[in-house]
C-alpha cells in the first residue's frame, strides 16, 4: 500500500495542509463539512495503486489550513480560486477533481469557472444544480421555515457553541445520524432546539465508522472550532450574487456523480429523473452511479466502490 504523506503549501495566497500519495495524472480530493482530508483516507492509498497523484487539502477553514477571520472571505470564488492555485502549486496542469457534500459543489464550480484545468468532476452525494431563479436564504425561508438547517447556520456563533460543547458527542451524532443505518432526518432545527436535536444519540456507530476516526476529527475541530466551515453556508446569499454571469450555464467536462441510495440528501427523489435532469446539465455525465444501503458519507462507507469508480472515471479521460 502507498504511503499517506503530508506537507503544508502555499496556493492562492495561503497557507494549505495536504494528504497525498502516488505519482501521476493529479487527483484533487475536496471534502465537505464538517470533515478533513481524513474523509479520503482510503481513496488516497487506492488511487495511488491505481497509478495517480492523490491529493486531499484540507480546505480553507479546516484543519490545518488557513482560516481567514472575514466572512466574506469564504465565497465560492474564493473556493475555486483555492483549488487553481492547488492545482499550479501542485505541479499540474490540469487535474481531476473529486467533491463530496461542499467539496462537490466547490468542484462543479471549478469545472464551470475554469474547464480548461479540469480534466474531469466528480460529485459526490451533491449532484450539479444550476443557479437558481430565486434568491436561496429566501426561497429556504418560504419553503421550509427560519428553522431550516442552513438558516440556523446563518446566525453567527449559535451552531459554534452548540458543536463546541463535546466535540466527539457532535461527530458522533453527526456521522453516524446520516449513514446509511439511521432513520431519515427532519432537516428543520426543533423551536428551542439545536441542530443536534437532528441527530439521534446513536446506540452504537455503524460498521464504517471506528471510535479512531471520531477522535481524528474531534482533535482537529476541538483545535480549530467549527467556524471555518460554517461561513461557506453563509456565503450562500453572496454566492448566489456572484454566480450571476454562470446562470444557466451548463458543466461540459466529462463528469461523474456519485452518492449513497440512503443519503438524505436525494431521498425521496426518482433516480431515473435525478440522472436525466442532471444529464440537461452536465451533457459528458457518465452514467450516475447509485450505491444501495449506503448513506451520505459514500467514500467512508462503502471505500472500496468508491475508490474503483474514480480510477476507472480518471482512467478513462483523455
Amino acid at each position: 500500500m502507498r504511503e499517506i504523506t503530508h506537507r503544508d503549501i502555499r496556493a492562492a495566497g495561503r497557507r494549505f495542509h495536504i494528504a497525498e500519495a502516488g505519482t501521476g495524472p493529479l487527483v484533487l480530493l475536496l471534502h465537505g463539512f464538517p470533515e478533513l482530508w481524513y474523509s479520503w483516507r482510503h481513496q488516497l492509498t487506492g488511487l495511488a495503486e491505481a497509478g495517480f497523484h492523490a491529493v486531499a487539502p484540507d480546505m480553507r477553514g479546516y484543519g490545518g489550513s488557513e482560516r481567514p477571520a472575514g466572512v466574506e472571505e469564504y465565497t465560492i470564488h474564493h473556493l475555486v480560486g483555492d483549488v487553481v492555485g492547488l492545482i499550479g502549486a501542485l505541479g499540474a496542469e490540469r487535474a481531476v477533481v473529486v467533491g463530496h457534500d461542499w467539496g462537490s459543489q466547490v468542484a462543479w464550480h471549478t469545472a464551470l469557472m475554469r474547464p480548461d484545468l479540469v480534466r474531469g468532476v466528480a460529485g459526490l452525494s451533491i449532484p450539479y444544480r444550476p443557479r437558481s431563479g430565486l434568491p436561496p436564504l429566501p426561497a429556504m425561508r418560504r419553503a421550509l421555515g427560519e428553522g431550516f438547517y442552513m438558516l440556523h447556520f446563518q446566525r453567527p456563533g449559535v451552531a459554534e457553541e452548540e458543536l463546541m460543547r463535546d466535540v466527539p458527542r457532535s461527530f458522533r451524532r453527526i456521522l453516524a445520524g446520516t449513514s446509511a443505518d439511521a432513520s431519515a432526518i427532519d432537516p428543520v432545527v426543533p423551536d428551542g432546539g439545536g441542530f443536534l436535536d437532528l441527530y439521534p444519540e446513536p446506540g452504537e456507530l455503524p460498521g464504517w465508522l471506528t471510535e479512531e476516526d471520531i477522535a481524528v476529527y474531534a482533535r482537529a475541530f476541538s483545535e480549530t472550532g467549527f467556524t471555518g466551515g460554517l461561513n461557506w453556508y453563509r456565503n450562500l446569499a453572496a454566492n448566489w450574487e456572484l454566480t450571476a454571469p454562470l446562470n444557466r450555464a451548463r458543466v461540459q467536462v466529462p463528469a461523474l456523480y456519485l452518492a449513497g441510495e440512503r443519503d438524505f440528501v436525494i431521498q425521496g427523489t426518482d433516480h431515473d429523473l435525478l440522472g436525466t435532469e442532471l444529464r440537461r446539465w452536465v451533457p459528458r455525465l457518465r452514467d450516475p452511479i447509485l450505491l444501495p444501503g449506503c448513506g451520505h458519507w459514500v467514500q467512508q462507507e462503502r471505500p472500496d466502490d468508491v475508490t474503483a469508480a474514480l480510477a476507472a472515471f480518471a482512467s478513462s479521460l483523455d
